[in-house]
């Protein structure tokens, strides 16, 4: 793990030099966030089984990262309504550039690469207009390029799609102000969607949840290879309510939501926090931090397979075979037949696994 004194010390010696492969930093699995003893937040890279590979403070606490698919380099963001992107070529340890949400925008924590690496896209809140906006950069020296519609209110989590011309949206519906801090300014007309969006901004599809469930807010996406999406939710409305916290949509189809046996949906607190599918993308997974549970799903049939209990479990990711999990509490672990501890850090993870490569 890097120390805080050989940080600084890469920092002045180390030069801007364009960064090598991933290979070069030990060929990570997933990025992640964390608040570690000392107070400081950082961003570490983490090998499947677990091992801290490097670990690189950010200015304040970090949400998801985004990891470029040919450089050993990743951007950080801040939880949302932070307004900072650290750039850090993850090999030397250095931040190489900084990059700040313009004017009268925000990040909302997430960002993507396109495939050939040359741009970086961010979900941005335009909240003097209150609309989503996508963000659009250049990857060599981050410099902005502009900006266009997000196809809707909220937008948080953003993916690529298999055919590299396609970015699909989680628009979650919901209105915030950074002057009112996280508070959910909207929540009567709330209304969100998946939209699909070509690399250019025109809308390609959008797809809304049925009117009772408008305070399902989408929040987290899986893709798998064959287009198939996931989208993870988080329930705004009565809490004596338990909606599908997960669903899956094919391009020119409707989307299926999926949910556990009563018993087990009215325990997760109406939170989904991550979503993945497994290598094989049979099967598909979310964790419900506040109901310290991870549920796996088929994906063909919709059935809930099993659950495991965690606490605080929410960063997820595909691992070799099955699962690789992190909790609040510090945890790594993998889950096949049944879930296995690899690896106690001291830390705290954030919400996400980010895994490193080739999008999709």
């Amino acid at each position: 793990m890097t120390s805080r004194r050989q940080f600084l010390a890469g920092l002045a010696a180390a030069s801007l030099a364009p960064t090598q492969g991933w290979s070069t930093v030990g060929a990570p699995d997933f990025l992640a966030a964390a608040l570690f003893p000392d107070g400081t937040y950082r961003l570490a890279g983490l090998s499947s089984e677990g091992g801290i590979l490097f670990s690189l403070p950010l200015p304040a606490r970090g949400h998801a990262a985004a990891a470029h698919p040919l450089r050993a380099q990743a951007v950080a963001f801040a939880r949302r309504p932070g307004t900072f992107g650290v750039v850090i070529d993850c090999k030397s340890g250095t931040q190489t550039a900084r990059m700040d949400a313009p004017k009268g925008r925000h990040f909302y924590g997430h960002g993507v690469f396109s495939r050939d690496g040359t741009h970086l896209f961010t979900t941005e809140n335009d909240y003097e207009a209150g609309e989503g906006v996508i963000g659009v950069w250049d990857s060599e020296d981050y410099t902005r390029l502009g900006e266009f519609s997000s196809g809707g209110v909220g937008p948080h989590d953003m993916r690529i799609m298999p055919d590299g011309e396609t970015l699909i949206i989680a628009n979650g519906g919901i209105e915030t102000h950074p002057e009112m801090g996280r508070t959910k300014l909207n929540l009567p007309i709330m209304q969100p969607r998946l939209s699909y969006l070509s690399l250019s901004g025109s809308v390609l599809e959008q797809i809304e949840l049925p009117r009772t469930l408008h305070k399902n807010s989408i929040r987290h996406l899986a893709v798998r290879s064959d287009g198939l999406v996931g989208f993870a939710m988080q329930w705004q409305g009565n809490r004596l309510t338990h909606p599908p916290l997960l669903g899956l949509h094919k391009r020119g189809e409707a989307p299926r939501l999926l949910a556990a046996p009563e018993s087990v949906q009215s325990a997760l607190q109406g939170y989904a926090g991550s979503i993945a599918f497994a290598g094989d993308g049979k099967t598909i997974a979310i964790t419900c931090p506040r109901g310290n549970n991870l549920l796996r799903f088929d994906s063909l049939t919709g059935r809930l397979n099993d659950t495991t209990p965690l606490e605080d479990v929410c960063g997820l990711g595909a691992g070799p075979s099955g699962f690789v999990f992190t909790t609040g509490t510090g945890l790594v672990g993998a889950l096949t037949a049944k879930a296995r501890i690899s690896a106690r850090p001291d830390c705290q993870w954030d919400n996400h696994l980010v895994p490193v490569g080739l999008p999709v």
